[in-house]
């Protein structure tokens, strides 16, 4: 029994704790709080010990590491990548892991329960290959569909995204997992990623590019921040102090570490000041400089102290110290069927013209075309792409759901070829779709190559034509009118097959919504000039300030092909009797939504506030929702309340919360577009 533990500590980098040795590092004593102890370990630390533990020092096995001082206990210190899924983290040999649905699938679903069994298997299979932290998950708003890391995120709202963040980081953190959120703030283009300066005024900062990171560190305690790549107003994110310590620490109450991005650190001093506590990748600002700093007197040891210190308290709160995290096997089998799940609850119908779907079991033959129908869409590329454990691809998929009929694959690439396959068969699926990923944006929002011409060509030589779009953000759809079918699948991870086989024969029935507004033209999206996107000089100037996404939409009076909020279900849904009525500080709305149609189906009921003109908001905004679950003919008294901040506009002379006094309107429905219910609220 002793050589066990004594093999289990040294692959542990652990240092075995006899009782003497627990007298003289009181830092083992579990039974302190993670404040103290934290305090007890680092005043024990010398100067180098502390300097190693400020940033990453990879080794021929990991990349995201820091190395375990034995004798002191203190385990190493592992980081995985995220947020669809435990990420390969740059590991030697790389570890498979559970891939899962895009983050932006997640977000279709607007449910906060979901997300948080979402981040429950990324914080167990994260935990389960070793690692303390997921770099999960990605928030940053939408404000270029184009961006390359779209599909990462949880759409253009922030009400939205920090619900389910919140949901995700709780998830994430219930088996002791840490969760970095991300990137703080702004990063919401890859063009110029390292060095863009976005000018950004501070109401727009605050009310559409913070909340959601509000939200995630004081609903949902996440462990970690990460800070991004981008200047705001002239100043890095990793040596902001007005970020780092003015809004997280001083004003959210932020107790956890903040990590810089892959390189995103500029400076030792600066960083020091501002309350950047973790260097990825190595020691470049924060090993040699930091250590030389000191000894010059630029830099305290004291202020060394209370950089380690959040991440210390941290890995103590979680039990990292006392149980850190070893390699486990994974319930694939059971985790598969989850990602499915996941899969199939995050996608969105967007037209369904004559009651095309769901198809009939009983159909004898199937073209399935298209270049994303050959194999599996497991996720975008770049960090987040997660290594699958198995894979089911569209065949597979669809030959195990209907395995009476004759299922034909074409990858698309001659279309008139896949137009004669198609035009013999009783139903024709195309899968087309994009492949975003970290490190460059999309030159536009069309589907590249001859995609938008083979669904043209397949709808015309059957009417019976079903389009799956397995796209990271929205995509131009200049064939919609054309097709009497079409589903959202995102990137559906490695269930793909199995989860849009389930959808499309009705299995499940689709009640997802989109978090994103998709355009009829490039031209349409608010970042459409040089100046805002990709920026000139250097600079991207955020003068569309509160109009983005949807809000951009109903401001200039633009019609969206498919509007924020979307998305049809298999059955019909009804909503009745608004009532609206002041509560102390905020307020509620209750109202009444009925399933009119023959099968049981989930509506998402939004509600959108309209400020009163002087305000300076957009006309409409969400501020609430409500995923209602019903039966045939069932209906069901639904109540969402609306807090004081929600009557907020945020004030730049003042530097705060301004409550705004006057008449509001509140609007009730199933997307920012559809809104049958309206009433007046004074303030």
């Amino acid at each position: 029994m002793r050589t066990g533990r004594l093999v289990l500590a040294v692959v542990l980098g652990l240092s075995l704790a006899t009782p003497a040795a627990a007298d003289a590092q009181p830092w083992r004593d579990a039974r302190q709080p993670p404040d103290r102890r934290a305090a007890e370990l680092i005043a024990a630390m010398t100067l180098d010990e502390k300097i190693s533990q400020l940033h990453l020092q990879p080794d021929a096995e990991h990349q995201r590491f820091v190395p375990p001082i034995p004798r002191l206990g203190v385990p190493g210190f592992r980081i995985a990548n995220g947020p669809a899924g435990m990420g390969p983290a740059d590991d030697k040999p790389q570890k498979p892991a559970t891939a899962l649905p895009a983050t932006m699938a997640l977000a279709s679903t607007f449910d906060t329960g979901l997300a948080r069994r979402y981040g429950r298997l990324i914080g167990a299979e994260t935990r389960a290959l070793a690692h303390n932290v997921s770099e999960a998950p990605d928030i940053n708003i939408a404000r270029v569909p184009r961006n390359g890391r779209t599909f990462e995120g949880m759409g253009e709202d922030p009400v939205l995204a920090g619900a389910l963040a919140a949901a995700d980081i709780r998830g994430i953190q219930e088996n002791g997992t840490i969760a970095e959120v991300k990137h703080y703030a702004a990063n919401n283009q890859e063009t110029q990623r390292f060095s863009i300066d976005e000018h950004i005024d501070e109401r727009t900062l605050n009310e559409i590019y913070l909340p959601h990171f509000e939200q995630s560190v004081v609903e949902g305690r996440a462990g970690s921040v990460m800070c991004a790549f981008p200047k705001i107003n002239g100043v890095f994110t990793c040596e902001n102090p007005a970020l780092l310590q003015g809004k997280l620490r001083d004003e959210w109450g932020f107790e956890g570490f903040v990590q810089s991005d892959w390189g995103a650190a500029h400076s030792t001093i600066g960083s020091a000041a501002a309350g950047m506590n973790l260097e990825m990748i190595d020691g470049t600002w924060y090993g040699d400089r930091m250590k030389q700093a000191v000894l010059a007197g630029q830099v305290t040891e004291q202020r060394v102290d209370e950089l380690l210190r959040p991440r210390f308290r941290t890995m103590f709160a979680f039990g990292q110290f006392d149980h850190p995290p070893v390699l486990s096997p994974l319930p694939t089998a059971r985790h598969d069927a989850t990602a499915k799940e996941f899969a199939e609850r995050g996608m969105v119908l967007l037209r369904n013209e004559h009651a095309q779907l769901p198809l009939d079991p009983a159909v004898r033959s199937i073209a399935l075309i298209g270049p994303f129908a050959t194999r599996a869409k497991t996720g975008g590329g770049g960090s987040s792409a997660v290594i699958p454990t198995s894979t089911v691809d569209p065949l597979a998929g669809l030959r195990q759901r209907v395995p009476g009929a004759a299922v034909t694959l074409d990858d698309g690439s001659d279309v008139a070829r896949a137009a004669e396959l198609a035009r013999g068969a009783d139903v024709s699926v195309v899968m087309v779709g994009d492949n975003e990923t970290e490190g460059k944006d999309r030159p536009s929002l069309a589907l590249e190559g001859t995609q938008d011409a083979l669904v043209a060509a397949v709808a015309a030589a059957n009417p019976r034509t079903v389009v799956v779009v397995k796209s990271g953000g929205p995509v131009l759809m200049p064939w919609a009118a054309s097709v009497p079918a079409i589903l959202q699948a995102w990137y559906p991870g490695q269930q793909d097959g199995a989860a849009v086989a389930s959808v499309l024969f009705g299995d499940v029935n689709p009640s997802a919504k989109l978090p994103i507004t998709f355009p009829a033209a490039d031209a349409d999206t608010p970042a459409n000039t040089p100046a805002r996107f990709p920026g000139v000089g250097g600079v991207a100037t955020y003068s569309e300030g509160l109009q983005v996404g949807y809000r951009w939409f109903d401001a200039q009076d633009r019609t969206p092909l498919f509007p924020f909020g979307y998305g049809l279900s298999y059955t019909t849904f009804a909503f009745s009797g608004l009532s609206v009525r002041n509560t102390g500080d905020g307020a509620t709305a209750t109202f009444t939504v009925r399933n009119t149609g023959r099968r049981a189906g989930a509506e998402v009921a939004q509600l959108y506030l309209g400020f009163p003109a002087a305000a300076g908001e957009p006309p409409r905004q969400l501020k609430g929702f409500s995923r209602v679950s019903l039966a045939p003919g069932e209906s069901r008294r639904v109540t969402i309340r609306l807090a004081a901040r929600d009557f907020s506009v945020w004030d730049p002379a003042g530097h705060g919360w301004q409550p705004v006094r006057g008449g509001f309107t509140v609007s009730v429905g199933d997307s920012s577009r559809s809104l049958p219910l309206r009433a007046s609220l004074v303030r």
